[in-house]
């Protein structure tokens, strides 16, 4: 069983900062890419940021020198660092991660797959 779970949202106010932070645990092999997304109320869920396994990071145009991802392997962590928040960054955020889970039995590794973490909540004040 894989879990995703993240923490470190919150309220903040406007130009301010916060750490979000997603941890995967479980029977895993290896973490291909991981990422954040968000799903502000009445829209869709888009894309934040992604980082690969040998640390190649992609950014949505709206966060852009705003936002920083980066992740720990040996904690199987991800990380987002969000600086000069805005209130249109709020929005429930997502972690997500593809990875290499291991079978039943422990030594043997299955196809890749995403996995999702139970979202967290930021919230930006003007």
């Amino acid at each position: 069983q894989v879990q995703l779970v993240e923490s470190g949202g919150g309220l903040v106010q406007a130009g301010g900062s916060l750490r979000l932070a997603c941890a995967a645990s479980g029977s895993i092999f290896s973490i291909n890419a991981m990422g954040w997304y968000r799903q502000a109320p009445g829209k869709q869920r888009e894309l934040v940021s992604t980082i690969t396994s040998h640390n190649s990071t992609n950014y949505a145009d709206s966060v852009k020198g705003r936002f920083t991802i980066s992740r720990d392997n040996a904690k199987n962590t991800v990380y987002l660092q969000m600086t000069s928040l805005k209130p249109e960054d709020t929005a429930v955020y997502y972690c997500a991660a593809n990875l290499f889970p291991r079978g039943a039995t422990g030594r043997d590794v299955l196809s890749p797959h995403d996995y999702w973490g139970q979202g967290t909540q930021v919230t930006v004040s003007s």
